[in-house]
């Protein structure tokens, strides 16, 4: 799981908001989380290239000090970047956490305009912390402000891990019906240099027969990867089965990155292993490839991923069995 700190404020050493992303930083570290942080004060001729590292994120954490009015300068840069530049499809899965701490009168309007933002630009909202701060040493003196500080931390990592839904917002709504805007990998720098090469003729020209020849390169790949895809994990499960007499089930696996379902039919000591559909399985599993990759490694059973929040239906019993017929890992 990777999470990525982006903190907006002066970087003074008595800002509050520092000790609160400091705090949040060690507990996911000790949860095992790769945290990156940002300070957009050292990178404020880099902001418009943040966006980028989104790519990577699972959850992002937006900080930023209120010490007179709004969210600040930085922290506005970066939001603009990424509405310019960020990949909205990556953004719809990433939850934000917001972080506000004040100085000064404003910290809920700045952390309801974080949020909003985050659900404008199509990502996905978690519980936010903010406060009144006068003083840093009343956070580092009171025990009850730290255990609030690490509980949201925690909420904030069984928020991505579990895939928490939410209702749809209406910002969201609004932000795809009313706002028109080309989504660009490229800085505004970058887009007046490419500008220069559109209007020669010869360059675009060239570019477009590159761009045949490629298309042709990955459409053979994409075909034999195809023939490959449609025996990913067949071998596994028939070498890991054990057969358990008298026992009858349909199990269909939907797996979110494969077009077609997995489908396993158990008939006491025989398998059948394929994709495809059913008709009334005994039970549907919704996974991801993550997910399917740590059960046929032997680190994850399926009942385990079903209590990790992967959706079933049908009777649990029935899902239990398959960690008795499947020995991975064994």
């Amino acid at each position: 799981m990777n999470v990525n700190i982006y903190y907006g404020g002066r970087g003074i050493i008595d800002d509050p908001t520092l000790y609160v992303i400091g705090k949040m930083q060690e507990v996911l570290k000790e949860l095992r989380v790769n945290v990156v942080r940002y300070n957009l004060y050292e990178l404020k001729n880099e902001i418009w290239t943040l966006p980028q590292t989104l790519k990577e994120a699972d959850g992002v954490i937006l900080a930023t000090t209120v010490e007179w009015f709004g969210i600040g300068g930085y922290m506005q840069q970066f939001l603009d970047a990424c509405w310019l530049f960020g990949d909205k499809e990556k953004i719809a899965r990433i939850y934000m956490c917001p972080v506000v701490m004040a100085t000064t009168y404003g910290e809920r309007e700045a952390k309801l305009n974080l949020s909003n933002a985050w659900e404008i630009l199509g990502g996905l909202p978690s519980s936010g912390l903010c406060g009144y701060i006068e003083n840093t040493a009343v956070l580092e003196l009171n025990e009850q402000y730290s255990s609030i500080i690490e509980k949201k931390a925690e909420n904030l990592y069984r928020t991505i891990n579990q895939h928490m839904p939410s209702f749809p917002a209406s910002n969201h709504a609004v932000g795809q019906r009313v706002a028109i805007h080309q989504v660009t990998d490229l800085t505004p720098q970058e887009t007046e240099q490419l500008s220069k090469y559109v209007s020669d003729d010869a360059y675009v020209q060239q570019q477009k027969e590159d761009i045949q020849e490629l298309a042709g390169l990955f459409r053979d790949k994409l075909k034999n990867e195809g023939a490959e895809d449609e025996q990913e994990y067949l071998s596994w499960f028939q070498k890991s089965f054990r057969p358990q007499p008298g026992f009858n089930a349909v199990y269909c696996l939907h797996i979110e990155e494969k077009p077609k379902d997995l489908i396993l039919r158990v008939q006491g000591p025989k398998l059948e292993a394929m994709y495809g559909s059913a008709e009334k399985p005994d039970i549907e599993l919704f996974l991801n490839r993550a997910g399917m990759e740590e059960i046929v490694g032997g680190r994850m059973s399926f009942s385990r991923a079903f209590m990790m929040g992967s959706r079933m239906k049908g009777e649990f019993a029935v899902l239990r069995r398959l960690d008795t017929l499947f020995g991975f890992g064994d």
